[in-house]
């Protein structure tokens, strides 16, 4: 294969990466790719600098502005509710409806009253721009009205707290007990091999003496359930018996999707 035919397959491949992974980061390769032509000295050097320089101010300065032309905000970090990870932040999936975000603010102030000092915690949420464009791996976080929260856990002493085991703040699943129905058996046994997928994706695990804590679960949960704007939530089933809190927000998510025992998916 021709060493010009290599070189463009694999533009393209960085172009669709950069894009799936963060919705701009594709086409600011290609203007920078434009702009600095090979003719220049260290043309890779400065096409790297210049994307980097590029992305960051798109992403922190921009972005956050033409959003809303497009009925999305960008959530801003508070003490009561803030994103998990900054990549969370730097990839642009931080973004959601106004309604949303005045929705989390209301759960976070409801968290802080029967938890002091808890945090909302946040993980995936939507791409600035485009209803219908998908944040990969997930299958509905495409029109600024879904998001993920994280579990409330203890440490070893007990107390609540606003770490988390992992470093995505995905893969470490509150699993069934041997009473508890197991749906992830279920539905791996009748063929939907990546319902618990998200076990490979947690960049790390962290804080590894981290309990999961029914009581502040249960109350960042019945908080969520009970807001009116909330018309969805998805958990893992043992986890809603386990909870004990009987809602018909709280639905199945289906064996098509992945597992929901690491996490929260709320939405409007």
């Amino acid at each position: 294969m021709p060493i010009k035919l290599i070189k463009l397959f694999l533009k393209i491949f960085i172009f669709c990466l950069l894009t799936i992974v963060t919705q701009i980061g594709g086409i600011i390769y290609i203007l920078v790719e434009i702009s600095i032509k090979k003719k220049q000295s260290k043309y890779r050097l400065k096409r790297l600098g210049i994307f980097i320089i590029a992305y960051l101010i798109a992403t922190f300065l921009i972005v956050p502005n033409i959003a809303p032309i497009f009925g999305r905000e960008k959530i801003k970090d508070s003490s009561e509710l803030k994103a998990h990870n900054f990549l969370t932040k730097l990839m642009n999936r931080d973004y959601v409806k106004p309604q949303l975000i005045t929705t989390l603010k209301d759960i976070a102030n409801s968290i802080q009253k029967s938890n002091p000092g808890i945090a909302v915690v946040y993980l995936d949420a939507n791409f600035p721009f485009i209803d219908g464009f998908p944040l990969i791996p997930h299958h509905s976080h495409n029109d600024g009205k879904k998001i993920d929260i994280s579990f409330i856990y203890k440490d070893q002493n007990h107390k609540i707290t606003n770490k988390k085991p992992t470093i995505s703040g995905y893969g470490v699943f509150e699993n069934p007990l041997k009473t508890e129905y197991h749906q992830t058996k279920k539905c791996k046994q009748v063929g939907y091999w990546q319902y618990d997928i998200t076990k490979y994706v947690t960049f790390g695990t962290i804080n590894n003496d981290l309990k999961f804590s029914r009581k502040a679960t249960r109350d960042l949960l019945l908080s969520i359930v009970s807001h009116k704007q909330i018309r969805k939530i998805f958990i893992e089933p043992h986890l809603k018996s386990r909870l004990k809190i009987q809602s018909n927000k709280i639905r199945f998510h289906g064996c098509r999707a992945v597992r929901h025992d690491d996490h929260i998916h709320i939405q409007l």
